[in-house]
């Protein structure tokens, strides 16, 4: 990213650590829905970025190992355990974020 600083990777992986272990440890309140509303990516946009770096660097990874590398656990557990169904106000806000900011 930044290429005035030395050796950027080791800070990037720290930081993308770090921002795992903030959604999954002390914010699994915040759903995927709430984060792709706020943010336009969530745990799942993060599963595949990861997925398509690895590919990029010849180390293919399945749907499901790229989730779990994500969601510290096989992603049905995860969604068992944390996910609940959106609310018809999430789903709202939803699809006004969509249609604001179209892929």
């Amino acid at each position: 990213m930044n290429d005035t600083l030395p050796d950027t990777t080791a800070l990037e992986a720290a930081a993308f650590r770090r921002l795992l272990q903030h959604l999954n440890e002390q914010r699994l309140d915040v759903q995927n829905i709430d984060l792709m509303i706020l943010a336009g990516f969530c745990r799942n946009c993060l599963a595949d970025w990861y997925r398509e770096a690895a590919e990029a660097q010849g180390r293919p990874l399945d749907k499901e190992q790229a989730r779990q590398a994500i969601y510290g656990m096989p992603f049905a557990e995860w969604k068992a355990r944390h996910q609940r169904e959106a609310t018809p106000e999430q789903l709202a806000a939803f699809a006004a974020a969509q249609a604001a900011h179209p892929r």
